[in-house]
């Protein structure tokens, strides 16, 4: 997928980007191949690759998701900026918290802010499980984002602690969400989420699956989540 191809994809589904939009996009992508010489941010660097797989795939979740009606996001584990930074670009509205383990991430997120002059955005260096029973930041969002972070019975105790009551967890996942959402449904009830909409799509070009899961945060999640970092990963909540 090329600009001209991302631009037109997206202009049929609604996003018509402005040139200073499109010329966002350009330089998000001169500066993650540039940084990634030096850094390991990402296995896909050609341009067409970046543009499906990053740019359009961290979109696709506005084709399902309104984020006109929400203000504040937070993003886990989001690496290099992926899925809240193209969607940032979109919806510059939007406020946006990206939480990441590795801080040379975040030193590289806030220099491609800086160059493209995003506004309302905090970058976050913690690992999620202490993050999340930060009272700074624990039930502040209205929206919680993750993309390709880990499995969703690991994933929700990092994301829903972090969503106010009433908000909402966005899962972005791949061919195995079905799967992951079976085992994951205990841990969502739990931590106090509800399954609001699931969408099964596929990326074009390649035509590989995706899955996107809105979950809705309908009670407090016990204090006693996330536990400890680490310990989601190797236990998840049965």
């Amino acid at each position: 997928m090329n600009e001209q191809q991302f631009i037109e994809a997206l202009k049929e589904k609604g996003i018509v980007l402005t040139e200073a939009q499109i010329a966002q996009f350009r330089k998000y992508f001169e500066l993650l191949v540039e940084w990634n010489e030096k850094m390991n941010l990402t296995a896909i660097t050609d341009l067409e690759g970046v543009y499906l797989k990053h740019f359009y795939d961290s979109i696709s979740a506005s084709f399902y998701y309104d984020f006109n009606s929400t203000t504040s996001v937070c993003d886990v584990g989001a690496g290099a900026g992926f899925p809240s930074l193209p969607i940032k670009i979109c919806y510059p509205h939007l406020h946006v918290t990206i939480v990441d383990s590795l801080n040379k991430r975040i030193t590289f997120l806030n220099h491609l802010s800086e160059q493209l002059g995003l506004e309302n955005v905090n970058f976050v260096h913690a690992r999620a499980e202490e993050f999340g029973q930060n009272a700074a930041y624990r039930e502040q969002f209205d929206t919680v984002t993750a993309r390709a972070v880990a499995r969703l019975s690991v994933l929700s105790e990092l994301c829903l602690p972090l969503v106010k009551e009433g908000g909402k967890f966005v899962a972005l996942k791949a061919a195995a969400g079905a799967d992951e959402f079976k085992e994951a449904k205990s841990a969502i009830n739990t931590l106090g989420g509800k399954l609001q909409d699931e969408h099964h799509f596929l990326l074009p070009v390649e035509e590989s699956e995706r899955s996107l899961y809105v979950f809705n945060k309908i009670k407090a999640t016990p204090k006693k989540y996330p536990r400890k970092p680490g310990v989601p990963n190797k236990s998840p909540i049965k």
